[in-house]
C-alpha cells in the first residue's frame, strides 16, 4: 500500500479470518455501485447520546457508549440506550434539534439490526457520509474510523455479525481543527451527523469492488475492472452494453485487475447536454452481476477552449451548496431534494454545475446525468489549511481519491476540482501539485481545475484591472477564477465597465464566482445595498465585462440559492444566511435569476 495512504489511515478496516490477509488493490475503497448490491438499509431513527465532554471516550462501565447496558435496579448507570431520544439517519442533528443547531462535537447515535448469517458471502458496513470523525463500534468492539464529511467509506465486518441482534454505535465528532480538511474556518454550515445512508452490504467472497467504462479519446470503450477476493486473480470478466450489441471480456492479473479497450461501436450516441444518453451497462464475473447506467462522451482542452465530444462548448453554469429548498434547511437531501436543486439550474439556462465545496451525495452526479448537467465536483480545500503538514495533505488525497473512486463513471462529471480560493504560498503551491498529480493518475480523460482568487480589495481592483496569474495556473487545465466586484471591492456597479481582465496563461477560463447578496423582497434604487435591484444591476453590469474576458469559456456564478453560515452576521439581512443566491431558501427567484436566464438564452444562441 502506497506510503501516503498509510500516513493518512483514518480508515480503519478489520477483516476477519481468511479475508484478513487478501490484498485490496484499490487501496482499500468503498465499494462501489452499492444501488446494485444485496444490501441492507440501516436507515431510520436512530438513539442519539450528545457528549460535550468526550465521556463515552472514558474507559468504565458507567460511560462506554459502545455497550449496550440498560437500568436494573440499584446498579448505577448514568446511560441507558433504551430510553434515549431518536433521530433520523440519513440525518443533520443540526436541522432536527433545536438546541443542537450551534453544536460543533461529540454526538453518539445507535441502532440494532437483525442479521440472519449467509454462507460464503462477505459483510460491509458502508456509510455515505458521517460528518466529520466517524467512530464505528458492532457490538461493543471497536472496528474503524473515518475522517471527512463527504465521501463514503466502509468497514468489513465478515465474521463479527451475530445472528440475531447486532448493536451498531457510531460516535461522530462534527469539530475540525487547523489540520483538518476543511479547517476551522469555512463559509457553510457545520451540519453534523450521518448526513447520507448507511447499508450492510452482502458481497460474494470475491466481489467486484471497483470499475470505470469510459469512452477514451482514442475512440475506444476503455474499461477496468478490480476484484477483491481469494479468487480475484485469473478470472473472466465480462462487461456487455445490450443496446449497442457490445461485449467485452477481459482477464484479472496478479492484483486482481483487468483492463481491456475496443473500438466503440458506430452506432454509439454520445451523451451532452442538449442529448444526456445513457446505456445500460452489466459487468459479471463469477456468479455476480452489477448493472450501471452510464453515457459515453469525450472531454478535453485545445488552446484556450473545452470541448465536448471534440466541440468547443461554453459552460453556462451555477454554483450550488448540498443543501435542500423548503423551510428546513438541512445537509440530507433527499434524491427528491437534489433533483429539485437541479431542476431549477436546469430552468435557469444552465448546463453546467458547480457542486461546491465538497463532495455532493451520489445521487447529484447520477441525476445530473440523466438531466443533461456537467458537473465541477471538488473536495473541500479551502481558505488557508495547514498547507505544510503531511497529515492535511494525506487526508485531502484521500478524500479526492473517495470522491474520483465513487463517481468516476459519471458522464456529467467533467472537471475535478482541488481547492477554492486557497492563498498563493510555496506550501501551498506543492500542496496542491501533489493533488493535480493525483487526479491525472486516477483519471487522466477528465480536466482539472482549482477557483482561483483575485481580491477585489487590493490595489489592482482600485486600478480596475484583474490579471489571472496564480502559479497553480501552470498546472491546470481549466483556470477558474472568483471575483466579487463591486460587492467586496471599491465600485458600485456602474463602475463595473472599468474593469479589464489579462490571463497570464494560454489555458481556457471559468468565471467561477460573482455575485452580491440580497434579502429576497427588499427592494429600492441600484445602488442600494442588499436589495435585488441591487444584486440585478450588478448581475446586468457583470455580465457586460464577463463579454471582455480572454479566454472565457464559462460562467458559474455565487450561488444557486441562499444558504446557512455562521459568519454571516448582519441582523438585519443575514441573520446567518449568506444571501448571495437566485432564489431564497423557499425556492423563491429574485430579480437576479431573470438576468442570468436571459444572459444564458443569449450565449446558447451565438456561442453554439
Amino acid at each position: 500500500m502506497r506510503k501516503w495512504l498509510v500516513a493518512a489511515i483514518a480508515l480503519v478496516i478489520k477483516a476477519s479470518g481468511a479475508h484478513a490477509q487478501t490484498a485490496t488493490p484499490v487501496d482499500g475503497f468503498a465499494p462501489t455501485s452499492v444501488h446494485s448490491r444485496d444490501l441492507t438499509d440501516l436507515s431510520g431513527q436512530w438513539h442519539y447520546i450528545v457528549d460535550p465532554m468526550r465521556m463515552g471516550f472514558r474507559q468504565g462501565r458507567m460511560r462506554n457508549f459502545s455497550r449496550d447496558l440498560v437500568q436494573q435496579g440499584q446498579e448505577l448507570l448514568e446511560y441507558e440506550w433504551a430510553s434515549a431520544p431518536m433521530l433520523s439517519v440519513p440525518g443533520d442533528w443540526t436541522s432536527q434539534v433545536e438546541a443542537l443547531s450551534w453544536y460543533e462535537g461529540l454526538v453518539w447515535k445507535r441502532r440494532t439490526f437483525e442479521w440472519t448469517g449467509a454462507a460464503d458471502r462477505r459483510q460491509f458496513l458502508h456509510f455515505e457520509a458521517v460528518n466529520y470523525h466517524a467512530h464505528v463500534y458492532l457490538n461493543g468492539e471497536k472496528i474503524g474510523e473515518h475522517k471527512g464529511g463527504f465521501t463514503p467509506f466502509a468497514i468489513e465486518v465478515t465474521g463479527k455479525l451475530k445472528l440475531g441482534g447486532n448493536s451498531l454505535v457510531v460516535g461522530i465528532d462534527s469539530r475540525h481543527d487547523a489540520r483538518s480538511v476543511p479547517a476551522m474556518q469555512v463559509d457553510w454550515w457545520n451540519y453534523g451527523g450521518i448526513t447520507r445512508p448507511v447499508q450492510l452490504l452482502s458481497v460474494p467472497e470475491t466481489f467486484l469492488r471497483h470499475h470505470a467504462i469510459r469512452l477514451g479519446r482514442d475512440g475506444r470503450i476503455h474499461v477496468r475492472a478490480v476484484l477483491d477476493g481469494p479468487q480475484a486473480a485469473g478470472r473472466r470478466v465480462m462487461v456487455g452494453v445490450p443496446e449497442l450489441g457490445l461485449s467485452i471480456d477481459a482477464m484479472t492479473g496478479a492484483g486482481g485487475v483487468a483492463t481491456a479497450a475496443v473500438r466503440a461501436p458506430r452506432g454509439l450516441a454520445r451523451w451532452s447536454p442538449d442529448t444526456p444518453r445513457l446505456y445500460d451497462v452489466t459487468i459479471r464475473h463469477g456468479g455476480e452481476t452489477i448493472t450501471e447506467r452510464i453515457g459515453f462522451r469525450t472531454v478535453e482542452v485545445r488552446g484556450t477552449e473545452v470541448l465536448l465530444n471534440g466541440t468547443p462548448i461554453f459552460l453556462r453554469g451555477i454554483s450550488l451548496h448540498e443543501e435542500a429548498i423548503g423551510p428546513v434547511a438541512t445537509r440530507a437531501i433527499s434524491p427528491a431534494a437534489a433533483r429539485a436543486l437541479l431542476t431549477e439550474a436546469k430552468a435557469l439556462g444552465a448546463n453546467f454545475v458547480r457542486l461546491a465545496h465538497y463532495p455532493h451525495n451520489e445521487q447529484m452526479a447520477r441525476i445530473a446525468d440523466e438531466m443533461g448537467l456537467l458537473v465541477w465536483a471538488e473536495i473541500p480545500v479551502y481558505w488557508d489549511m495547514a498547507f505544510a503538514e503531511t497529515e492535511t495533505l494525506d487526508l485531502a488525497r484521500r478524500m479526492l481519491a473517495e470522491m474520483i473512486e465513487r463517481d468516476i463513471n459519471r458522464a456529467s462529471i467533467m472537471i475535478w476540482s482541488v481547492g477554492n480560493e486557497t492563498p498563493e504560498t510555496d506550501a501551498r503551491l506543492a500542496f496542491m501539485r501533489r493533488l493535480i498529480d493525483d487526479v491525472r493518475a486516477r483519471d487522466p480523460e477528465r480536466l482539472v481545475s482549482a477557483a482561483l482568487h483575485d481580491d477585489a480589495d487590493d490595489s489592482s481592483g482600485r486600478e480596475g484591472r484583474v490579471t489571472v496569474d496564480d502559479p497553480i495556473g501552470a498546472y491546470l487545465d481549466v483556470l477558474a477564477m472568483n471575483r466579487y466586484e463591486a460587492w467586496y471591492g471599491y465600485r458600485s456597479p456602474p463602475q463595473i465597465d472599468e474593469v479589464n481582465w489579462t490571463v497570464a496563461y494560454d489555458k481556457p477560463l471559468i468565471f467561477s464566482e460573482f455575485g452580491a447578496d440580497a434579502l429576497y423582497g427588499a427592494r429600492g434604487a441600484g445602488i442600494e445595498r442588499w436589495t435585488e435591484d441591487y444584486q440585478k444591476l450588478l448581475y446586468e453590469r457583470t455580465f457586460a465585462m464577463a463579454e471582455r474576458i480572454p479566454n472565457l469559456v464559462g460562467t458559474s456564478p455565487w450561488i444557486l440559492k441562499d444558504f446557512r453560515s455562521p459568519r454571516r452576521f448582519h441582523g438585519r439581512y443575514q441573520e446567518y444566511w449568506n444571501r448571495k443566491g437566485l432564489i431564497d431558501p423557499a425556492g423563491n427567484r429574485k430579480l437576479a435569476w431573470w438576468v442570468v436566464r436571459d444572459w444564458y438564452a443569449k450565449q446558447a444562441e451565438v456561442r453554439r
